[in-house]
Protein backbone atom coordinates (compact mmCIF):
# COMPACT_ATOMS: atom_id res chain seq x y z
CA UNK A 1 0.00 0.00 0.00
CA UNK A 2 1.53 3.63 -1.08
CA UNK A 3 0.70 5.90 1.90
CA UNK A 4 0.15 9.06 1.66
CA UNK A 5 0.86 12.52 3.92
CA UNK A 6 -2.46 12.50 5.17
CA UNK A 7 -2.10 8.99 7.01
CA UNK A 8 1.67 10.25 8.51
CA UNK A 9 1.27 13.67 9.49
CA UNK A 10 1.02 15.57 12.73
CA UNK A 11 -2.97 16.77 13.13
CA UNK A 12 -2.11 18.79 16.09
CA UNK A 13 -0.36 21.92 15.07
CA UNK A 14 1.81 24.35 17.16
CA UNK A 15 1.36 27.72 14.53
CA UNK A 16 2.35 31.60 15.15
CA UNK A 17 0.85 34.67 13.91
CA UNK A 18 2.27 37.10 11.62
CA UNK A 19 2.03 39.84 14.59
CA UNK A 20 3.27 36.69 17.02
CA UNK A 21 6.98 38.28 18.69
CA UNK A 22 10.17 37.33 18.80
CA UNK A 23 10.55 36.06 22.48
CA UNK A 24 7.00 34.43 22.45
CA UNK A 25 8.14 32.24 18.85
CA UNK A 26 11.31 31.01 21.10
CA UNK A 27 8.91 30.30 24.01
CA UNK A 28 6.84 28.44 21.52
CA UNK A 29 9.47 26.25 20.24
CA UNK A 30 10.93 25.53 23.73
CA UNK A 31 7.53 24.43 25.03
CA UNK A 32 6.74 22.20 22.63
CA UNK A 33 10.25 20.69 21.75
CA UNK A 34 9.89 21.38 18.19
CA UNK A 35 12.45 23.35 15.51
CA UNK A 36 10.15 25.50 13.61
CA UNK A 37 6.37 26.03 12.84
CA UNK A 38 3.92 27.00 10.22
CA UNK A 39 3.09 31.23 10.24
CA UNK A 40 -0.86 31.65 9.51
CA UNK A 41 -3.11 34.67 9.32
CA UNK A 42 -6.54 35.35 10.18
CA UNK A 43 -8.04 32.89 8.00
CA UNK A 44 -5.76 29.92 9.17
CA UNK A 45 -4.09 30.18 5.56
CA UNK A 46 -0.07 29.32 5.86
CA UNK A 47 2.03 32.75 5.06
CA UNK A 48 5.33 31.37 5.73
CA UNK A 49 7.20 29.12 7.88
CA UNK A 50 9.53 30.16 11.37
CA UNK A 51 12.66 27.95 11.90
CA UNK A 52 15.19 27.71 15.01
CA UNK A 53 17.49 28.75 12.34
CA UNK A 54 15.38 31.56 11.25
CA UNK A 55 15.67 33.39 15.20
CA UNK A 56 19.38 32.14 15.71
CA UNK A 57 20.14 34.14 11.99
CA UNK A 58 18.29 36.99 14.00
CA UNK A 59 20.13 37.09 17.22
CA UNK A 60 23.56 36.97 15.14
CA UNK A 61 22.70 39.97 12.63
CA UNK A 62 21.97 41.45 16.14
CA UNK A 63 24.93 40.45 17.63
CA UNK A 64 27.25 41.74 14.26
CA UNK A 65 25.26 44.78 14.22
CA UNK A 66 26.35 46.01 17.83
CA UNK A 67 29.78 46.20 16.54
CA UNK A 68 31.59 49.45 17.01
CA UNK A 69 31.83 51.20 13.95
CA UNK A 70 30.24 48.73 11.71
CA UNK A 71 27.19 49.71 9.22
CA UNK A 72 23.56 48.06 9.66
CA UNK A 73 23.55 45.89 6.82
CA UNK A 74 20.49 43.76 5.60
CA UNK A 75 21.48 39.28 6.33
CA UNK A 76 21.77 38.14 2.78
CA UNK A 77 21.69 34.21 3.96
CA UNK A 78 19.46 30.82 2.96
CA UNK A 79 16.68 32.50 1.60
CA UNK A 80 16.69 35.74 -0.93
CA UNK A 81 12.85 36.43 -0.23
CA UNK A 82 13.20 38.03 2.49
CA UNK A 83 13.81 41.71 1.61
CA UNK A 84 13.51 43.12 5.50
CA UNK A 85 17.12 43.56 7.64
CA UNK A 86 16.68 40.05 10.04
CA UNK A 87 18.74 42.15 12.31
CA UNK A 88 15.45 44.54 13.11
CA UNK A 89 12.89 41.77 12.65
CA UNK A 90 10.29 41.36 15.81
CA UNK A 91 7.71 39.84 14.60
CA UNK A 92 7.08 37.12 12.64
CA UNK A 93 6.16 37.86 9.77
CA UNK A 94 9.75 39.90 9.49
CA UNK A 95 11.43 36.30 10.94
CA UNK A 96 9.68 33.79 8.22
CA UNK A 97 10.85 32.28 5.18
CA UNK A 98 8.16 32.99 2.82
CA UNK A 99 6.20 31.79 0.79
CA UNK A 100 5.79 28.35 2.75
CA UNK A 101 6.70 25.09 0.90
CA UNK A 102 3.33 23.17 1.59
CA UNK A 103 1.74 19.88 0.59
CA UNK A 104 -1.77 18.14 0.06
CA UNK A 105 -2.85 15.13 2.78
CA UNK A 106 -3.85 13.15 -0.29
CA UNK A 107 0.01 13.77 -1.84
CA UNK A 108 1.92 10.27 -1.57
CA UNK A 109 4.32 10.31 0.89
CA UNK A 110 7.24 9.41 -1.33
CA UNK A 111 6.53 12.73 -2.86
CA UNK A 112 6.70 14.68 0.27
CA UNK A 113 10.27 13.77 0.94
CA UNK A 114 11.33 14.30 -2.19
CA UNK A 115 9.92 18.16 -2.09
CA UNK A 116 11.54 18.48 1.59
CA UNK A 117 15.07 17.53 0.07
CA UNK A 118 14.89 19.09 -2.90
CA UNK A 119 13.90 22.46 -1.25
CA UNK A 120 16.52 21.78 2.05
CA UNK A 121 13.38 22.11 4.71
CA UNK A 122 12.77 20.18 7.67
CA UNK A 123 8.41 20.20 7.84
CA UNK A 124 5.91 20.85 5.77
CA UNK A 125 3.02 22.50 6.24
CA UNK A 126 -0.30 20.28 5.42
CA UNK A 127 -3.11 22.05 3.82
CA UNK A 128 -6.65 22.10 2.10
CA UNK A 129 -8.00 22.59 -0.85
CA UNK A 130 -8.50 26.54 0.39
CA UNK A 131 -4.51 26.68 1.53
CA UNK A 132 -5.97 26.68 5.59
CA UNK A 133 -3.58 24.78 7.79
CA UNK A 134 -4.69 21.43 8.60
CA UNK A 135 -1.73 19.58 9.77
CA UNK A 136 1.89 19.04 9.19
CA UNK A 137 4.57 16.44 8.28
CA UNK A 138 8.25 16.42 9.68
CA UNK A 139 10.99 14.44 8.17
CA UNK A 140 10.43 11.77 11.51
CA UNK A 141 6.78 11.51 10.42
CA UNK A 142 7.92 10.73 6.61
CA UNK A 143 10.42 7.99 7.44
CA UNK A 144 8.03 6.20 9.41
CA UNK A 145 6.96 4.37 6.25
CA UNK A 146 10.69 2.55 6.66
CA UNK A 147 9.20 0.90 10.49
CA UNK A 148 7.00 -1.35 8.37
CA UNK A 149 7.55 -5.05 8.17
CA UNK A 150 8.98 -7.23 5.74
CA UNK A 151 5.67 -9.16 5.98
CA UNK A 152 3.75 -6.14 5.44
CA UNK A 153 6.14 -5.21 1.98
CA UNK A 154 6.19 -8.58 0.68
CA UNK A 155 2.13 -8.45 0.70
CA UNK A 156 2.10 -4.78 -0.98
CA UNK A 157 4.49 -6.27 -3.61
CA UNK A 158 2.21 -8.93 -4.44
CA UNK A 159 -0.81 -7.41 -4.63
CA UNK A 160 -0.11 -4.11 -6.00
CA UNK A 161 2.64 -4.97 -8.26
CA UNK A 162 2.58 -8.70 -9.44
CA UNK A 163 -1.39 -8.96 -8.99
CA UNK A 164 -2.50 -5.27 -10.25
CA UNK A 165 0.61 -3.87 -11.96
CA UNK A 166 1.50 -7.15 -13.95
CA UNK A 167 -1.76 -8.55 -14.16
CA UNK A 168 0.02 -11.71 -13.04
CA UNK A 169 -1.16 -15.02 -10.24
CA UNK A 170 0.93 -14.04 -7.31
CA UNK A 171 3.03 -17.26 -7.76
CA UNK A 172 4.32 -16.10 -11.06
CA UNK A 173 6.89 -14.36 -9.65
CA UNK A 174 8.87 -15.16 -6.00
CA UNK A 175 8.90 -11.84 -3.86
CA UNK A 176 11.31 -12.10 -1.04
CA UNK A 177 12.24 -9.01 1.20
CA UNK A 178 14.80 -8.42 4.24
CA UNK A 179 15.10 -5.34 5.89
CA UNK A 180 13.54 -3.31 3.22
CA UNK A 181 15.14 -5.07 0.66
CA UNK A 182 13.21 -6.85 -2.30
CA UNK A 183 14.28 -9.29 -4.64
CA UNK A 184 12.20 -10.08 -7.60
CA UNK A 185 12.83 -14.24 -9.30
CA UNK A 186 10.62 -15.69 -12.20
CA UNK A 187 10.22 -15.07 -15.40
CA UNK A 188 8.74 -12.04 -17.77
CA UNK A 189 7.31 -12.55 -21.13
CA UNK A 190 8.91 -8.88 -22.10
CA UNK A 191 11.64 -6.36 -21.11
CA UNK A 192 8.89 -3.98 -20.58
CA UNK A 193 7.43 -5.96 -17.74
CA UNK A 194 10.42 -6.73 -15.52
CA UNK A 195 10.76 -2.67 -15.58
CA UNK A 196 7.30 -2.43 -14.66
CA UNK A 197 8.11 -4.40 -11.76
CA UNK A 198 11.13 -2.57 -10.46
CA UNK A 199 9.03 0.68 -11.31
CA UNK A 200 6.34 -0.27 -9.09
CA UNK A 201 8.12 -2.20 -6.16
CA UNK A 202 9.77 1.09 -5.41
CA UNK A 203 6.96 2.91 -5.60
CA UNK A 204 5.72 0.57 -2.47
CA UNK A 205 6.40 1.99 0.98
CA UNK A 206 8.96 0.61 3.22
CA UNK A 207 11.23 -0.54 -0.12
CA UNK A 208 14.59 0.48 0.37
CA UNK A 209 15.94 -1.05 -2.80
CA UNK A 210 15.00 -3.87 -5.26
CA UNK A 211 17.17 -6.91 -6.82
CA UNK A 212 16.39 -7.84 -10.27
CA UNK A 213 16.82 -11.93 -11.24
CA UNK A 214 13.64 -11.89 -13.41
CA UNK A 215 14.31 -13.90 -16.29
CA UNK A 216 13.34 -12.77 -19.49
CA UNK A 217 11.77 -14.43 -22.44
CA UNK A 218 11.87 -12.24 -25.50
CA UNK A 219 9.07 -12.43 -28.23
CA UNK A 220 10.06 -12.83 -32.00
CA UNK A 221 9.46 -9.17 -32.94
CA UNK A 222 10.26 -7.82 -36.79
CA UNK A 223 14.21 -9.46 -37.35
CA UNK A 224 14.78 -13.01 -36.05
CA UNK A 225 17.63 -14.76 -36.84
CA UNK A 226 16.53 -17.85 -37.50
CA UNK A 227 13.79 -16.11 -40.05
CA UNK A 228 15.78 -12.88 -41.24
CA UNK A 229 14.12 -9.59 -41.73
CA UNK A 230 10.30 -9.50 -42.58
CA UNK A 231 8.00 -6.58 -43.86
CA UNK A 232 6.47 -5.30 -46.93
CA UNK A 233 8.53 -6.00 -50.10
CA UNK A 234 10.45 -9.20 -47.94
CA UNK A 235 8.86 -12.84 -48.96
CA UNK A 236 9.81 -15.29 -45.84
CA UNK A 237 10.42 -19.18 -47.29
Amino acid sequence: MTRIVGEVMTREVVAAHRGTPFKELVRLLNRHGISGLPVVDHDDKVVGVISETDLIRRQAARSADGLAGRPRIPWRGRSTRRAAPVADATTAAELMTTPAITVHPEQRVGDAARLMERHGVERLPVVDEADRLIGIATRRDLLRVFLRTDDEIRRDVLDEVVGRGLGLPAHSVAVSVRDGMVTLEGTAEQRVDAALAIWLTYRIDGVIGVVNRLNLLVEAGPFSPAKGPTGPGRENP
